[in-house]
C-alpha cells in the first residue's frame, strides 16, 4: 500500500500524527488479539465439554431405549429459547438465558411411572444440545473477530507504520536538499555581490 503524500510540512504533520495514532493503537489491538485467541479456544473447550456431556448422557440412558417407544412425542415440546448478549473482550456474544418448555397434561395414574423422569431427562439433554450450540456459535463470533483483530495488527506492523516512517524519511530528506539548496544558492549570489562590488571599486 502506497501512502499518499506531498514535499511540504503541512503533509510531513499530517503523516506524523498518522503514524502516532497506529502506534499508540498497536499494543490495544495486540492485547485485544490475544484476548480474543484465548476466548476463542476456552469457547471452543466449552462447546467440545457439552458436546461430550451430551452423548455422555445419551449413552447414559441408552438402556431406556425400548421405554422412549411409549413416550408420546409432543409431550414436551421447547417454547422459547432465550439468548442474551454477552460482551467478551469487547465483542457482542451470545449467551443462553432460559429455555422454556411447553409440558402437554398427561394423567399420572394411566402414564407409564417413568414419565416423569422421562420428561427430565429430555429437559437436560436439550439444555446441554443447546448450550453446546450457543458455545459453538460464540467460538465462530470471536474467532472471526479474531481474524479481524490480525489483519489489523499485521496491517499497521507490517504495512502502515513502516510506510509512514519511509513517508517521514523521505519528506525530511527533500525538505533538508531543498534547504541545502537554498543556502547554497543564497552564498553564491552573496559571492557574486561581494565580488562586483569589489570589482567595482
Amino acid at each position: 500500500m502506497a501512502i499518499k503524500f506531498q514535499y511540504n510540512k503541512t503533509s510531513l504533520n499530517e503523516i506524523g500524527k498518522q503514524l502516532k495514532v497506529r502506534r499508540r493503537a498497536l499494543p490495544t489491538l495486540q492485547n485485544k488479539e490475544s484476548a480474543l485467541r484465548l476466548e476463542v479456544r476456552k469457547a471452543k473447550d466449552e462447546s467440545d465439554a457439552l458436546e461430550a456431556a451430551l452423548k455422555e448422557g445419551l449413552e447414559k440412558y441408552d438402556y431406556m431405549s425400548a421405554l422412549w417407544n411409549e413416550f408420546e412425542p409432543d409431550l414436551v415440546r421447547i417454547e422459547d429459547v432465550e439468548l442474551k448478549t454477552v460482551k467478551i473482550a469487547g465483542v457482542k456474544t451470545p449467551g443462553l438465558g432460559e429455555i422454556r418448555y411447553s409440558l402437554k397434561k398427561f394423567n399420572a395414574f394411566t402414564a407409564p411411572a417413568w414419565y416423569s423422569g422421562g420428561v427430565s431427562i429430555l429437559k437436560e439433554l436439550s439444555r446441554l444440545g443447546i448450550e453446546s450450540e450457543v458455545a459453538l456459535e460464540r467460538a465462530r463470533i470471536l474467532d472471526y473477530q479474531r481474524k479481524k483483530t490480525t489483519q489489523k495488527v499485521n496491517l499497521y506492523e507490517k504495512v502502515q507504520i513502516p510506510g509512514y516512517e519511509e513517508a517521514i524519511r523521505k519528506i525530511k530528506r527533500y525538505m533538508e536538499d531543498e534547504e541545502n539548496l537554498s543556502k547554497a544558492s543564497s552564498k553564491i549570489v552573496k559571492t557574486r555581490h561581494e565580488e562586483e562590488e569589489a570589482s567595482a571599486l
